[in-house]
């Protein structure tokens, strides 16, 4: 090869290496992140360019973990002027433009969980804009659970006890307890990564008592409880009868004798009510004693 070939070959491969020295470089410091819900974070880009920054151009989008296929801008910053998403308007903003592309999101929420991308342009910078990523998870304690009951709670029925939690990350842990007269652990059927609920058939007297469910997660639990109540219908043995015929019988004496006593109170009122004259004459009546005479004739022969 002539010089001629060797003078070519040296200037393409100096004009492939500026133009790569020349291309925008973003770095992403940390590509996972954890934040708790409510919380503040920062979530940091940094980038290396040649060339003046009078038309630099930042582009924030998330693709959430609902839907990662449909990513959305969150901030965007576009030769001095920056603009916000609706969703996170007044929640998140730049920590140092131009010089550096980290934002910081205020108030974190578990819908902002998902993937991060960082997009940094510069015109005219040759290359592709550059491009860095990173995922956010946001944790949140468990909501307070809703517990609920269905079914037939006479003896011999079937019941269904259910929990349903609206919110928590990670996914809380749900777990089923009687509490009283003492504490069992009742198996769970998990109709869902948020719900689920007991099943008791044949229920008796000795079911009814405090029931509760928990839910956990690494940053707290919540409970909800059901007081349950089984009802018994009466016995219709021959020995409860014979005590209800028994009982209503002592009732009928018992009021013979009552009014016994009120009529006897009564007549004992009246006498005393009556005048002096009356009582005398009632005295003499009953002393006085009457003789009819009889004359007896007897002839003696």
């Amino acid at each position: 090869m002539g010089c001629s070939g060797w003078w070519l070959l040296w200037t393409a491969c100096l004009g492939n290496s500026v133009l790569q020295h020349n291309a925008v470089r973003v770095t992403v410091r940390e590509s996972s992140m954890e934040a708790i819900q409510g919380d503040s974070v920062v979530l940091p880009c940094s980038f290396f360019t040649m060339i003046p920054l009078s038309r630099l151009s930042i582009i924030w989008t998330l693709a959430p973990l609902s839907d990662p296929d449909s990513p959305s801008q969150v901030i965007v910053y576009d030769q001095g002027q920056v603009i916000e998403s609706p969703a996170f308007t007044g929640r998140v903003g730049f920590t140092g433009v131009p010089w550096s592309a980290d934002v910081i999101l205020n108030d974190s929420r578990v819908s902002d969980s998902g993937i991060y991308r960082c997009v940094v342009s510069n015109p005219p910078e040759v290359g592709d804009p550059g491009i860095g990523e990173l995922s956010l998870s946001v944790l949140a304690p468990p909501s307070l659970p809703v517990c609920l009951w269905e079914g037939d709670t006479e003896a011999g029925g079937s019941v269904t006890l259910s929990c349903a939690v609206a919110e928590g990350v990670p996914t809380p842990e749900m777990r089923w307890e009687k509490l009283e007269p003492e504490k069992i652990s009742l198996p769970l059927n998990m109709e869902s990564d948020m719900s689920g609920s007991i099943q008791m058939a044949n229920i008796s007297a000795q079911t009814s008592g405090i029931y509760r469910c928990s839910v956990s997660n690494v940053l707290g639990t919540q409970n909800c409880y059901i007081n349950l109540s089984v009802w018994s219908p009466p016995d219709d043995s021959p020995g409860i009868l014979q005590g209800v015929l028994l009982t209503l019988s002592m009732a009928l004496v018992l009021l013979a004798l009552l009014v016994l006593v009120l009529w006897l109170h009564r007549t004992g009122q009246e006498r005393k009510m009556r005048s002096p004259r009356e009582q005398e004459e009632e005295e003499e009546c009953y002393n006085e004693i009457r003789y009819t005479p009889s004359l007896i004739k007897r002839s003696f022969v």
